[in-house]
C-alpha cells in the first residue's frame, strides 16, 4: 500500500460519508508526515455502523475477504488482486467517545483520546491514532525491527519516553 493507494481509499470512504482513522504503520507515517517504509496493508479504525457500506464499496472495486486465523467480526482483512489489503478494526463509539473494540466482555477499546489524532498523507490531512497511543499500542507483544523504527521515530519526534521493552534495540545500536 503506497500513499496514493491510501488517498484513493480515503477518497472512496469520503464519497460514502464514512469516517476512518488510520492505525498501524500508516498512522505512524501520517503522524510523521511522510512515508518512511513499505506497507503491506492499511490498518483502519472504522465504526461498526459504517462497515457494511465500506465493505460493499470495496467489493465493487475488486476487494474480497482475506482468510486469516484471527478473523473476527471486529477485525478482518479485505484484499484485491493487486495485493492491496485493508485491515479493519471495528469499533462502537460510546457516549464518551471511547471506541469499544469487539464484544463488551473482552474489555478492549480505543480510548477517546487515542481517536483525536491527525496526520498527513501526501498533503492530505487525515484522522489517525495519536502518536502517544500508537506507541502504547506497539507494546505487549514480540517486537521487531519495524516496530523499533516506528516507535523510536514517534518517540523522538513527539518527545515520548521510549517504552522499556524497546531499550534493547537502543543498546544494540551502540
Amino acid at each position: 500500500m503506497r500513499a496514493d493507494d491510501v488517498c484513493g481509499f480515503l477518497d472512496l470512504m469520503q464519497a460514502h460519508g464514512i469516517r476512518v482513522w488510520l492505525d498501524g504503520g500508516w498512522a505512524v507515517d501520517a503522524c510523521l508526515g511522510s512515508e518512511t517504509r513499505r506497507h503491506g496493508d492499511l490498518d483502519i479504525v472504522i465504526e461498526e455502523r459504517d462497515v457494511a457500506v465500506a465493505v460493499a464499496a470495496l467489493q465493487r472495486h475488486g476487494y474480497a475477504p482475506v482468510p486469516r486465523p484471527d478473523t473476527r467480526a471486529w477485525n478482518f482483512v479485505l484484499g484485491d488482486e493487486s495485493g492491496h489489503q485493508i485491515d479493519f478494526h471495528v469499533i462502537v463509539l460510546d457516549e464518551h467517545g471511547r471506541g469499544r473494540y469487539g464484544p463488551p466482555e473482552n474489555g478492549q477499546s480505543y480510548p477517546a483520546e487515542a481517536l483525536t489524532g491527525t496526520g498527513n498523507v501526501r498533503g492530505r490531512t487525515v484522522d489517525c491514532i495519536t502518536p502517544h497511543w500508537l506507541v502504547r499500542f506497539h507494546t505487549g507483544y514480540q517486537i521487531d525491527a519495524t516496530d523499533w523504527a516506528d516507535v523510536s521515530a514517534l518517540c523522538q519526534r513527539f518527545g515520548i519516553p521510549l517504552p522499556a521493552e524497546y531499550l534493547r534495540f537502543r543498546q544494540s545500536d551502540r
